[in-house]
This record gives structure tokens, C-alpha cells and sequence, in this order.
């Protein structure tokens, strides 16, 4: 385990494992346990286990509590569950469901990393002792010249994290560490099976983990009754195409269920919250060459505000599923511009711009922000 870079003496040095109950987190805790250190496995509560118990595949969810509770028994470490609802529900929930009131396509998972597994669970770690926190992330931190830890894409490609935890700052970064960095799924597998992991075979946690049934918006409209309204449907050029029940039904880029008959196809361009439009248009409508983002975290060599009008060469993914593209970064105001080299479809407001140093494929990441607005987001004429 030399990829957890530490001068002490495993015995001497504590680690918290967060255990979600998955194989990844129970790699985790059973290597750092085989190699001698002082481990401790901390599992989160995040929601009403009791809803969450029929839904299969979901992280912290009570049968992964009871899955992350035998494998710390039978590897032999201490293992505490922590209520984090209140938390949780705050951070996370309440954020996801304004972002979708107000048109935006939220990625609750990075606030969830950012304020509760690598904040709040780093100070239950500092209180419990330990040296480090582990996770079962598939993302690479490595040590640069100067000492800080910097954060690079994970040695699996379709399993690399980094655009969800693009937001881990600098000083969380130097107490956290991410064994599977380095490992392809494969592998990781191969050694629960050779722990004898009870999980081995589980499969991996999907979609939002607090959905339980149906889609995003029922959840929505549980918690905010009333706040959803419906409107107009609105082509680009200003014609009123149709009717919806709420704004939260939509993204951008959506082609499907529309639910109009115009013959063309027909993409949802933007979500306006303040007068209840969907607007749609053509595909070359979704072209998009610059993004505005906000609410950044910086982990870049320079300050950002030093990269000056002349901007920096960069790669950035703009959609978890998209790979880094070329791009100028620009401070602008107290975010950023991005200058896409080349047209983006789909750019919509709430999701993440991950800033890259590259588009390599174990890039450092240099951090990223929220999308704020994008190019496709001009009002449309009036009718």
C-alpha cells in the first residue's frame, strides 16, 4: 500500500475506512487491515433505512449497512455506524430538490462529497484519531514537489470518479487517500474474492442513491408539495408548442417525451424556472461553445485569478459520461469562462465543468465549479 504514501509505521497509524457496504470500500478496509494498520470502518446513515431497504442497489441503504457490518467482522476491524440524516437531508436533499425548481440538473453526489463524506466524516476521523480517511473511490492522489497532494484521473477509465470530486479542497486532500486509484475493477474484485469478502459478487450502487422508486421529480414533489407548476412548451423561435406538468420533468438535452407531435425532432435547449417554460428546439440548437461557471474549487498550481485574459490551455468534461475536451479557461469575475474548442451539446446549468491539465487519460484535475449558463440560453422571440 506505498500508494498511501506514509513515513509511519503501519501499526502506528490510524485509518477510517468510510464502508458503504459496496466491494470497493470493503477492498479498501481489508488491504489497509493485511497490511498492518490501525483500521477503523465508519458507515454512514444517510436516509430512512426503512424506506430504503426494498431498493436494490443502493449505497448506505440498510442492507449495505449490514453488508459493510460483516465484512469489518470478518476482516477483523471496529465498526460504527453514524446518523447522518439531519445532515444529509440539509446538505444534499433540500440543494437537489431547489437546483430542479430552478431549472438546473443537480449532481447531488458531489455535494454529497463534498460536504459530508470528505467534511463532516473527515472531522469524525480527526476525533477518532486517525492519521488518514480511505475511500473506495476510483480516483489517483499523488504527492507533487512541494508536498501538496494533487488529484489525477483513476488508472480504469470507465471507472475514474474525478468528476465527482473535482471539489475536494487541498486540505482534505492531504488527509485522504484512494487505494483503488490504481486498480482496475477487475481486480478489485479479484481480491475480495481472495478476502473471502461476503460482498465479492454484490453489484455496484446506481443512479441517486435517495430515489427510491420512480423518478426525481415524485421526490420532488414529496418534499416541496405545491412547488411544482406547469407552462408553456416554447420553441426557440418564440412558437407556443404545447403544454407540461412542471419544469423539473425535463433536462437539457432531453429528446424523449416531449409528448409533441411536430414533425422534427425536438431537444429541450433550456428550463426557465421564472416563467415556467420548456424550451425546445433543433439539435444544432444545443451547440455550445462557452460556459459561464460559479462556486469553484481551485486546486491549479497558479490562482486562478493569475491566468489573466490570455486565459490557459485545458481539457474539461462538461457530463460524467463525456471524456475531457480541449478548452481555454478565463477568470471571470468570481468564476470562470470556458471556451469549448469545439461545440458541446447539452451543457445544462447545475451539472459540473471538471477543469483537467490535460485530456490525457491520468490527467491531474485542477478542479472545477457549477454551470451557470451557457451560449444556447438566449431568450427566445417573441411569438
Amino acid at each position: 500500500m506505498n500508494s498511501l504514501d506514509l513515513p509511519t509505521d503501519p501499526s502506528k497509524t490510524r485509518v477510517v475506512v468510510a464502508m458503504s457496504g459496496g466491494v470497493d470500500s470493503s477492498v479498501v478496509a481489508a488491504l489497509l487491515k493485511r497490511d498492518g494498520y490501525d483500521v477503523i470502518g465508519i458507515t454512514l446513515q444517510l436516509y430512512d433505512q426503512g424506506e430504503m431497504a426494498h431498493r436494490k442497489g443502493a449505497c448506505c441503504a440498510g442492507q449495505d449497512i449490514y453488508d459493510a457490518r460483516r465484512v469489518a467482522e470478518s476482516i477483523g476491524i471496529p465498526h460504527y455506524v453514524l446518523d447522518y440524516e439531519a445532515r444529509f437531508r440539509e446538505a444534499v436533499i433540500d440543494r437537489f430538490t431547489q437546483s430542479y425548481l430552478n431549472g438546473e440538473t443537480p449532481i447531488p453526489c458531489v455535494e454529497c462529497n463534498r460536504s459530508i463524506k470528505f467534511r463532516d466524516l473527515l472531522e469524525t476521523a480527526r476525533d477518532l484519531g486517525a492519521d488518514i480517511l480511505a475511500t473506495g473511490h476510483y480516483v489517483a492522489s499523488r504527492r507533487l514537489a512541494d508536498g501538496r497532494r494533487a488529484l489525477h484521473r483513476a488508472a480504469d477509465p470507465d471507472r475514474d470518479q474525478s468528476y465527482f470530486l473535482y471539489a475536494t479542497t487541498p486540505e482534505q486532500l492531504d488527509l485522504l487517500r484512494f487505494p483503488l486509484g490504481e486498480l482496475p475493477k477487475d481486480d478489485t474484485r479479484a481480491l475480495a474474492r481472495e478476502f473471502g469478502l461476503t460482498v465479492a459478487d454484490k453489484a455496484d450502487s446506481q443512479d441517486i442513491c435517495f430515489v427510491t422508486q420512480g423518478r426525481y421529480s415524485d421526490v420532488i414533489e414529496r418534499l416541496k408539495p405545491g412547488a411544482v407548476h406547469g407552462g408553456e412548451i416554447v420553441h426557440v423561435d418564440g412558437r407556443v408548442l404545447g403544454r407540461h406538468s412542471g419544469i423539473v420533468h425535463y433536462t437539457v438535452g432531453q429528446r424523449k417525451g416531449l409528448g409533441l407531435s411536430v414533425g422534427e425532432p425536438l431537444y429541450v435547449v433550456r428550463l426557465e424556472a421564472s416563467s415556467a417554460r420548456v424550451v425546445v428546439g433543433p439539435r444544432e440548437a444545443l451547440a455550445t461553445r462557452e460556459v459561464r461557471i460559479t462556486d469553484i474549487n481551485w486546486l491549479g498550481d497558479r490562482p486562478l485569478d493569475a491566468l489573466g485574459e490570455a486565459g490557459m490551455e485545458v481539457a474539461v468534461r462538461v457530463r460524467s459520461t463525456r471524456e475531457p475536451r480541449p478548452a481555454i479557461l478565463r477568470p471571470f469575475g468570481t468564476g470562470a469562462t470556458v471556451e469549448l474548442l469545439s461545440a458541446e451539446d447539452g451543457v445544462s446549468p447545475g451539472q459540473a465543468c471538471v477543469i483537467y491539465e490535460s485530456d490525457a487519460p491520468r490527467a491531474r484535475v485542477l478542479g472545477g465549479g457549477t454551470i451557470a449558463r451557457n451560449e444556447a440560453q438566449a431568450t427566445p422571440a417573441a411569438a
